[in-house]
C-alpha cells in the first residue's frame, strides 16, 4: 500500500531527480545476492536534500497517524531507517530507539539501543524493502522484547510477491510513500526511460532472477 498517488508521485520525482533511484536497463547493477537488476535505490541520498527531506519526514509522520495512530516510540531499522526514525520521532514529539541486524557482540550486547518499555506501541520506520527479511528480523526482535509493533512503514518498496507474502506470515502491516510502479510510471513521463526499457523494468519485476539471463 502507498500513501497517496499523487504523495507517492512527488516522492518518485524527488528520488528519480537525486539520483536516489538510478535506472540503467541496458548495463545493469550486480547484488550482493548476484541477481542483475535495471535499478539502484539508496534512499539515504534524500538526507543531503532539506526540502526533500522534510518532505519524506511529513510524510512518514502522516502514515504513522493515519493508519496506525500515534505510537509510544519509533524504532528505525540499521542503518538506512535510523535517520529517518530519529526525523519521524522528532516530527510526532516521541521517543525514538533503533534496532541492529544482530546483538552486538561486547558492552551490553544490545540489539535494540534507546529506552523502552515492553508493552509500548511501537512503528517501523525503514528506507527500503526489497523482500522484507530485514525489515521483519526488526519486527521480530521488537517483538521478542515485549513490544507491540502496530506496522513498518518505508520509503520505498520494489513490490515483490514475496515481499508482500513475507509480510503476511509475519501478521505486519506496511505502508511506502512510493513504489516501483509509480515509479516506473513517472520515469515513462519524464523520458528518462523508452517504453521499451519500461516493459524490461517491468520484466525484471516479475523474475529477477531469469532477467536478462
Amino acid at each position: 500500500m502507498i500513501l497517496n498517488e499523487d504523495k507517492a508521485l512527488k516522492v518518485a520525482e524527488f528520488l528519480l531527480q537525486i539520483k536516489a533511484i538510478k535506472l540503467k536497463p541496458n548495463d545493469p547493477f550486480t547484488w550482493a545476492s548476484g541477481i542483475k537488476s535495471p535499478i539502484y535505490c539508496d534512499n539515504r541520498v534524500t538526507l543531503s536534500y532539506p526540502q526533500i527531506r522534510t518532505y519524506i519526514r511529513q510524510g512518514y509522520s502522516e502514515c504513522v497517524i493515519d493508519h496506525f495512530g500515534k505510537p509510544d516510540v519509533i524504532a528505525g531499522v540499521a542503518t538506512g531507517g535510523i535517520a529517518q526514525g530519529a526525523l519521524v520521532a522528532q516530527e510526532l514529539g516521541i521517543p525514538f530507539i533503533y534496532v541492529r541486524s544482530e546483538a552486538k557482540s561486547h558492552g551490553m550486547t544490545n540489539q535494540i539501543e534507546g529506552h523502552f518499555e515492553p508493552g509500548q506501541k511501537v512503528v517501523v520506520i525503514e528506507d527500503l524493502i526489497s523482500t522484507g527479511g530485514s525489515s521483519l528480523k526488526a519486527v521480530e526482535a521488537l517483538r521478542e522484547a515485549g513490544l507491540d509493533v502496530r506496522g513498518l512503514i518505508a520509503i520505498f518498496t520494489y513490490g515483490f510477491e514475496l515481499a508482500h507474502s513475507n509480510f503476511a506470515n509475519a501478521e505486519c502491516p506496511y505502508i511506502t510513500l512510493t513504489d516501483y510502479d509509480v515509479m516506473l510510471n513517472k520515469a515513462l513521463s519524464s523520458n528518462l526511460i523508452s517504453e521499451e526499457e519500461l516493459e524490461s523494468l517491468r520484466q525484471w519485476k516479475v523474475n529477477p532472477q531469469e532477467w536478462k539471463k
